[in-house]
C-alpha cells in the first residue's frame, strides 16, 4: 500500500509542477488553487508513504516521478526540446526509479 501512496504522491507532484506554469505567479485563481491543493496533497501522501518506506527511497522515487512526468508532459504541452540527450536522461531517471523499487526489501 505504501508504494501506491507514493505513486499517488508522485502524480500529485506532477500536477503541482504543471500548475505552476498555468497560475502565472498566482495571478489566476483556479490554477493557483490547484497548485496549493496538489502541493499539500503531494507532501501529505509522501509523509504517509515514509511511514513504511525508507525516506531516501521514497524521496528519490517521488522527485524522480515528478521530474519524468513534467519533462514528458512539457514536451507535449509546451513544445519543449525532444532531442536524444533529453530522452536518454529521462530514461536514466526511469531506470533509477525502477532500480530503487526492485532493490527495496520489506
Amino acid at each position: 500500500m505504501a508504494w501506491f501512496i507514493l505513486f499517488s504522491a508522485g502524480l500529485a507532484e506532477i500536477i503541482f509542477a504543471l500548475s505552476l506554469k498555468y497560475n502565472e505567479g498566482f495571478t489566476k485563481l483556479v490554477p493557483s488553487i490547484i497548485t496549493c491543493v496538489s502541493a499539500c496533497l503531494s507532501f501529505y501522501l509522501l509523509m504517509e508513504s515514509i511511514k513504511s518506506l525508507p525516506l531516501g527511497t521514497a524521496y528519490a522515487v517521488w522527485t524522480g516521478m515528478g521530474a519524468v512526468g513534467v519533462a514528458i508532459l512539457g514536451i507535449f504541452l509546451f513544445k519543449e526540446s525532444i532531442d536524444w540527450v533529453r530522452l536518454v536522461s529521462i530514461g536514466f531517471i526511469i531506470l533509477g526509479i525502477i532500480g530503487l523499487k526492485l532493490t527495496y526489501i520489506e
